[in-house]
């Protein structure tokens, strides 16, 4: 039986970045769009950690009951390792996503924006299939585009729907950026993964990309953020604050850039992660003022 330790280790926590910095940077554009609500943001930032802990569960047994993990470097996994049982993953996986769901339907009940509930179910059924299912979209190559489109367009246009009640270019540009910090993390993710899952016959971009195409779309991923801080400079010259988590991922674009391979790549995901948390909290301050 997994301990607590190996719960929350299962849990992915470095990878919860990807669910707060979509909000916070949400938050941002909609204080710039007069349309701030504290309960509206705590219950958006609560949605995302459900679905972030739910998607991360769901992966782990869909991938442990496919043998995808058994030979797989990084943190534990549950039903590869054998320390949970697949049910008792797949309960947490289902609880989370269920949490996810009765947080979003109060959440939308409290906005009236009642055709949101579209746009959650498709959220959760995306988490789902990621890699469940009987062809799992993951498997395909798609799951750098789903990360994009839920946890970038969807996670930051959505807070700030809720709260303002309309969109902006600005909420577009952080959208994108943190889309883009998110997939890098996915990016540097499966470029270290790329032996073990053409090994298993999972067909990742990374594995359709080759190595050396996969470090130069990571590159290209941590690079669009910082674009997107010199084009809001013309908003508020305060977005220039994000330049300063650029330094953050000066070992993540050595690693990557140059040639680091399995263990080595482990880092680039957590200071990708640390670095997008960074650029959305100090982008919405910028907004906020």
């Amino acid at each position: 039986m997994a301990t607590a330790g190996e719960w929350i280790e299962g849990a992915r926590p470095r990878t919860l970045p990807n669910a707060v910095a979509p909000v916070v940077a949400g938050v941002g554009a909609a204080i710039a769009l007069d349309g701030f609500s504290w309960p509206r943001s705590i219950l958006a930032l609560l949605v995302s950690l459900s679905l972030i802990v739910g998607v991360n569960y769901a992966n782990d047994y869909s991938d442990g009951i496919r043998g995808t993990d058994e030979n797989r470097v990084g943190p534990l996994r549950l039903v590869g390792s054998g320390v949970a049982k697949p049910k008792a993953v797949l309960a947490a996986a289902l609880v989370a996503l269920g949490l996810a769901g009765v947080l979003g339907l109060v959440l939308v009940a409290i906005s009236g924006l009642w055709w949101l509930l579209a746009m959650g179910a498709v959220c959760i059924l995306g988490a789902w299939f990621y890699t469940g299912g009987k062809k799992p979209y993951g498997y395909y190559g798609f799951g750098e585009i789903a990360v994009f489109v839920f946890f970038g367009l969807a996670g930051v246009l959505g807070t700030v729907y809720v709260q303002a009640g309309q969109l902006s270019w600005t909420a577009l540009g952080c959208a994108v950026a943190v889309g883009s910090f998110s997939t890098g993390v996915l990016t540097a993710n499966n470029l270290r993964d790329i032996p073990t899952d053409i090994e298993s016959g999972k067909r990742t971009l990374a594995t359709r990309l080759g190595d050396g195409g996969t470090r130069r779309l990571y590159l290209v991923l941590v690079a669009v953020p910082y674009v997107v801080s010199v084009l809001l400079a013309f908003v508020t010259p305060w977005a220039l604050l994000g330049l300063l988590t650029a330094p953050l991922l000066l070992k993540s674009v050595k690693a990557v850039g140059g040639g680091a391979q399995g263990r080595a790549l482990i880092p680039a995901l957590r200071d990708t992660g640390f670095a997008m948390l960074g650029w959305a909290v100090l982008t919405a301050v910028a907004l906020a003022l």
